[in-house]
């Protein structure tokens, strides 16, 4: 084991406090965290990528903040790593949990909410999920809609999306 350690030690500094690492060691400590990220990242699922939840958001924005401490060594390299697949695992085991149990599911991602059933606007639930009306009028056009009156059902989306369907 020593003798892999020595030239990685050399290579990424990993002795090295951060102020003493040379720009060529960062520089490879970016790559084989980007590398290994790829990894991790095809190993969890695919959907934590697309941010559909505060939760998946919120696991992107903690990857990202620990894996950075590696690349500029404010932490030890394989020790950070190791807790960015842990997250990764957290999040894969929390969401396949939350397949089999709706509570569970709203507690960590919440749940969608009703803002237009049958032409009518909820102004109580727009007014709940801090959403104006010239919000409400934005999303319905993106979706193809000028007048709230042509809506089955529009929900604000756990994601933060708003669903519209047309009557």
């Amino acid at each position: 084991m020593e003798t892999l350690y020595q030239p990685l030690d050399t290579l990424l500094g990993l002795s090295l406090r951060p102020q003493q690492l040379e720009f060529w060691q960062i520089g490879l400590r970016a790559i084989l965290v980007y590398l290994v990220m790829i990894v991790f990242v095809r190993a969890a699922k695919k959907r934590f990528l697309s941010s559909a939840t505060a939760f998946d958001a919120i696991l992107v924005i903690v990857i990202g903040s620990t894996a950075a401490r590696a690349i500029t060594g404010n932490s030890p390299f394989f020790g950070t790593l190791a807790a960015v697949y842990v997250l990764i695992a957290l999040h894969w085991i929390i969401s396949y949990i939350t397949c089999d149990s709706p509570s569970i599911g709203t507690l960590v991602k919440g749940n969608a909410t009703v803002l237009i059933r049958n032409g009518r606007v909820d102004r109580d639930a727009m007014k709940a999920a801090h959403m104006s009306s010239d919000d409400l009028e934005e999303d319905l056009r993106q979706k193809g809609v000028d007048d709230p009156r042509k809506v089955k059902e529009a929900r604000l989306e756990r994601s933060g999306d708003l669903s519209v369907v047309k009557k």
